[in-house]
């Protein structure tokens, strides 16, 4: 039996699919009161001079740049991003702030929060570690649930890569940076305070919290912090077992080489200066010879 075909009527067009809206979102006044603090906020919010422009700035023309938030289950609203801006409202003495409030889930406003901060000058290395840490873990999360279906959150990729791809750095330095939420406090602070630099922080991480806490009162007995090398050797011992307070103490009292300070002058700039019969010997004493008529001038100068 032939299959029947159906005609459409000439000069009528099919009846446009109704897409869905998207959704507007909308910017309110909500009370400061109202206004809570994300769960385990990485960044501090510091009483610094910037903070004192920015609370001068919004009592003069207002918040420009409405915070975002998303509903509590307790009530109020759990603040995503504009800790910074509600302090800077208070010490304004404004009694609300501007918001736009998304109705979002946990994971999705974590990794929010972290990239809206992460732009932020002047971000401690403990705080950078965290808002790493909680970033790979709600992008880990995501990858878990069966309702995703985008290639890009599977379970088989790294999150640590992919938090490292957003914020334009490798996986090696982010899955770095997570190791310093390992430190005990102490020692963050140090690393926070550069008196330890981030190379060797990487391996002292590796410690376990009573290696730390011997490091911790050798650092103190010896008015030193390990050098990279230094690091390396106590994290070695550490994974053998033989780390203890005589192999760290030896390892801490040996004293650190010395940074080069060696200058290389190029000769082609050089002979611009001398007469071409001049040898490289002749323009070695020349030189020193200037510097010690500068360097009696400068004290001279210093006396008067």
């Amino acid at each position: 039996m032939p299959e029947k075909t159906v005609q459409k009527e000439p000069g009528k067009k099919p009846a446009p699919s109704k897409k869905p809206k998207p959704q507007q979102e909308v910017v309110v006044q909500i009370s400061l009161s109202e206004l809570h603090p994300f769960p385990d906020h990485p960044f501090q919010v510091r009483e610094d001079a910037s903070m004192q422009e920015t609370a001068e700035s919004v009592k003069e023309y207002g918040v420009l740049v409405p915070a975002l938030a998303r509903p509590r289950e307790d009530g109020g609203y759990e603040l995503i991003a504009g800790h910074r801006r509600k302090h800077a409202c208070e010490l304004a003495g404004l009694a609300t702030m501007p918001v736009i409030v998304r109705d979002i889930d946990r994971d999705a406003a974590t990794i929010i929060m972290v990239d809206s901060n992460l732009q932020r000058e002047n971000i401690l290395p403990s705080e950078r570690a965290k808002a790493y840490k909680m970033k790979m873990e709600a992008i880990k999360r995501q990858g878990a649930r069966t309702d995703l279906t985008s290639p890009k959150i599977s379970a088989k990729f790294r999150s640590d890569d992919e938090v490292g791809q957003d914020a334009g750095v490798s996986g090696d330095t982010i899955r770095n940076y997570i190791a310093l939420t390992q430190l005990v406090p102490e020692l963050q602070q140090m690393v926070d305070e550069k008196k330890i630099a981030l190379s060797p922080a990487y391996q002292i991480a590796a410690l376990t919290p009573k290696e730390q806490g011997l490091l911790l009162e050798t650092i103190d007995s010896e008015q030193a912090t390990p050098s990279l090398s230094q690091a390396q050797r106590m994290k070695k011992l550490s994974q053998s077992g033989e780390l203890n307070e005589d192999t760290m103490l030896s390892i801490m009292m040996e004293q650190k080489k010395p940074e080069k300070n060696d200058i290389t002058l190029s000769g082609e700039k050089l002979r611009k200066y001398f007469p071409r019969s001049y040898t490289p010997f002749q323009i070695e004493n020349t030189i020193f010879k200037l510097l010690d008529a500068w360097q009696k001038k400068r004290q001279r100068d210093q006396s008067r």
